[in-house]
């Protein structure tokens, strides 16, 4: 089918969307730590049960042991990490904020590629980064008058907790990163030169890379909840069902629905035009939080979040 990979991106930014609502509210009533390893514990039943009827596997076992030690890099930095930093940040600026900020993924994943891949970083590549971070900035940030001083000073202010922001940042980073990884983990084989990986084909499932990427994030949260001594919070937390129902939709159109479509687009289109489709989520995420979460939304903020979009779509087409 032509375009399936942008179609399979488009998918992705839409299911993004309705996990990040999701997770937003449930977080909120029970923490978002709980709701992290819950969602990934729920997106696991559902990948393992459509990898079993789709190819006749329950649990990845097919996978070789290089792609496995890959996978589990990018699940630990994508999930344990990555969406430790963004649920945090769903709780502290809410999920459109968070989601705007994860615009920087894509021009993230770029520069790690680039890196590390060997793929190409042009003059508009770069200029798409300084869009996108103007426009994210535009949000962010205010500019505070101060009449009373002689000179007239100006200074800009963080519009959000710099702690929230922060931690979208961090969300940015590990999603991007392990996006990357991904990508290496699911081709047959690559060789290592001039100090840049060059891969050999793509071939391995991208449902089946899901599962082994949800698989390390379980993990990583289930040793961090038995440093933190979390497990009784997480078992009475259970009894919030309101909380479980929410969650249970967010597990389902994010670590099932949202992580295979993200890894098949990029299996069947280019790393750059899918990151730029998945990343017009701060774009879609703007009606419903309006109408759901009864937000305020301003035109700077409207116009911030279509130029930090449109940033990321100079950086890669």
């Amino acid at each position: 089918m032509k375009h399936s990979g942008e179609l399979a991106a488009l998918l992705t930014a839409v299911f993004w969307t309705i996990t990040a609502l999701a997770f937003e509210a449930a977080s909120k009533k029970i923490g978002s730590m709980i709701v992290n390893l819950l969602r990934l514990i729920v997106g696991l039943v559902f990948l393992s049960i459509f990898t079993w009827i789709y190819r006749g596997y329950f649990l990845p076992v097919d996978a070789s042991g290089r792609t496995w030690l890959i996978l589990i890099l990018s699940g630990l930095v994508g999930f344990t990490f990555g969406d430790l930093c963004l649920f945090q940040s769903f709780v502290v600026i809410g999920a459109r904020i968070s989601m705007l900020l994860m615009a920087l993924a894509p021009p993230m994943a770029a520069l790690i590629s680039w890196r590390i891949l060997g793929e190409e970083m042009t003059g508009k590549s770069w200029l798409g980064m300084i869009v996108t971070i103007i426009g994210i900035a535009l949000v962010v940030l205010r500019r505070e008058e101060f009449p009373k001083k002689p000179e007239g000073r100006r200074k800009f202010r963080f519009t959000y907790p710099i702690w929230g922001i922060l931690l979208g940042l961090g969300g940015a980073f590990g999603q991007s990163l392990g996006l990357v990884l991904s990508k290496l983990g699911m081709r047959d084989s690559f060789v290592v030169a001039s100090g840049r990986i060059h891969g050999i084909a793509q071939s391995y499932s991208p449902f089946a890379s899901a599962q082994i990427r949800v698989i390390a994030g379980i993990t990583g949260f289930a040793i961090l909840f038995t440093i933190m001594g979390m497990w009784k919070s997480t078992y009475q937390a259970i009894s919030n069902h309101k909380a479980v129902v929410q969650l249970s939709l967010g597990a389902f159109f994010g670590p099932f629905l949202g992580v295979s479509f993200s890894l098949l687009a990029i299996q069947l289109t280019s790393t750059g035009i899918a990151a730029t489709i998945m990343a017009i989520v701060p774009v879609l995420i703007i009606p419903p939080s309006i109408l759901l979460f009864k937000e305020k939304v301003t035109l700077k903020e409207v116009l911030g979040a279509i130029i930090a979009v449109g940033g990321v779509a100079l950086f890669f087409l």
